[in-house]
């Protein structure tokens, strides 16, 4: 085993960039379980594995980039897990945002082989994770970081060590994600209102993102809820990544004894986005929930802003 070995188990939207961009400074093998991923990422020159036990083999880093706690469990200790095929002293980095329920579990089951458990759940989106302009918080011992920290300042432009144990990273994931969820249901409803009142969605964005209402989800969502409208945008992160998110972050409420309600009524939208067959669409499609198709109020434009100015003061409704 050497350091600059590493096996990266998932190469979906967010495992083939963060793979990528790992090749280019380590001895870099993936792994998943869909021979299409394996196609593409091999399309790409990544060397790929046709098991994650082969993957995994000799590695001195394991990164998971995987759905949920269940794929977790099943990389690790199912049928084919690869807990028998870790290499005493590996490291294995868990990216994904998982809840922490499981987290104390996995870490002594794999402490009992020699291996250390980093909780670094990211944020970021595909085309940041194949810049290396991540935003990960981590949980870790000590000494597991320190072997993880390369490989994770590679993938890194804000790298954010929030707790000395396994389980700090997915909670203060679960804190952003609260947010995050929040920021998307809002900017969902801000915009479907704007056109509701016979606003142009695309003018009435660009100046909410001047003023006190801006956020980084009404920046980077906003144009693609306009787009959503005109054909569909790119997914980018699928609606459904939201209901387990934001189920986590209700979880983690519950018992805190916290109550979370406007996370919660968050939630709500983007459940009703995924029964209403949107779940696989980019979340910024959650728009849809409120707002099915965009209104035709072109007629009423000129009456409908004169209303709104006369009775907010002008300017100051855009604040």
């Amino acid at each position: 085993m050497t350091p600059n070995t590493v096996a990266v188990l998932g190469l979906g939207a967010m495992g083939l960039p963060m793979a990528s961009r790992l090749a280019g400074a380590f001895e870099v093998t993936g792994f998943d379980p869909m021979p299409a991923s394996r196609s593409r990422a091999e399309a790409t020159g990544l060397t790929c594995a046709t098991t994650a036990a082969d993957a995994v083999n000799g590695a001195g880093l394991v990164l998971l980039a995987v759905r949920d706690a269940a794929q977790v469990e099943g990389v690790l200790f199912g049928d084919d897990g690869i807990a028998p095929a870790l290499t005493r002293g590996a490291v294995v980095v868990m990216t994904s945002t998982v809840g922490m329920d499981a987290v104390a579990s996995w870490t002594e089951r794999l402490g009992e082989l020699g291996v250390a458990l980093v909780d670094a759940p990211m944020s970021g989106g595909p085309k940041r994770a194949g810049e290396g302009d991540l935003l990960i918080v981590v949980g870790a011992e000590p000494a597991a970081l320190d072997t993880a920290r390369p490989v994770l300042e590679r993938l890194a432009s804000t790298l954010t060590v929030v707790g000395d144990k396994p389980g700090d990273g997915q909670a203060m994931k679960t804190v952003n994600q609260l947010l995050c969820g929040v920021h998307i249901a809002a900017a969902a409803e801000a915009l479907a209102l704007a056109d509701a009142l016979g606003l142009d969605q695309q003018k009435a964005l660009s100046a909410l993102e001047t003023g006190a209402a801006s956020s980084f989800m009404l920046s980077n969502r906003g144009p693609r809820m306009v787009q959503g409208y005109d054909g569909g945008a790119e997914v980018l992160s699928r609606l459904d990544i939201f209901v387990k998110d934001l189920g986590i972050v209700g979880k983690a409420a519950r018992s805190a004894e916290l109550a979370a309600p406007v996370a919660a009524a968050a939630e709500q939208l983007f459940l009703l986005g995924q029964t209403q067959g949107l779940g696989t669409a980019d979340d910024s499609a959650v728009i849809k929930v409120v707002a099915p198709q965009r209104r035709t109020t072109v007629d009423d434009t000129a009456s409908t802003v004169d209303n709104v100015e006369g009775t907010t003061g002008g300017t100051q409704a855009a604040r």
